[in-house]
């Protein structure tokens, strides 16, 4: 099982980027999957997840308004469309799958994980 980020990069502030995760090896259409990110000297953090329908959607306070999660089952694909981004933005983003509902923000509950794309804003 594999799971590829892509689409990071630098991008001023106020800007915007679209990060998308590919799987491959399983199907993860009937699980939750999200986001999470990690900027330098912190701990990884919950961003976004969406459930398997896309009927449940929860993003952290942050980004809530400027980040947008969304998936395509028929792809096996998810992706992050981060508007209006800040320097506090700035981090690896990992995108995870294999959650519930119920877990959807608790990165223990996922039991897949890319390797990361980094995304940097400058101020």
């Amino acid at each position: 099982v594999q799971l590829v980020e892509s689409g990071g990069g630098l991008v001023q502030t106020g800007g915007s980027l679209r990060l998308s995760c590919v799987a491959s090896g399983r199907t993860f259409s009937s699980s939750v999957v999200g986001w999470f990110r990690q900027a330098p000297g912190k701990e990884r953090e919950f961003v976004a997840a969406i459930s398997r329908s896309g009927s449940e959607i929860t993003y952290t306070d942050p980004v809530k308004g400027r980040f947008t999660i969304s998936r395509d089952n028929a792809k096996n694909t998810w992706y992050l469309q981060m508007n209006s981004l800040k320097p506090e933005d700035t981090a690896v983003y990992y995108c995870a799958a294999g959650a519930t509902i119920w877990t959807m923000a608790r990165d223990t509950a996922y039991g897949y994980w890319g390797e990361g794309t980094l995304v940097t804003v400058s101020s």
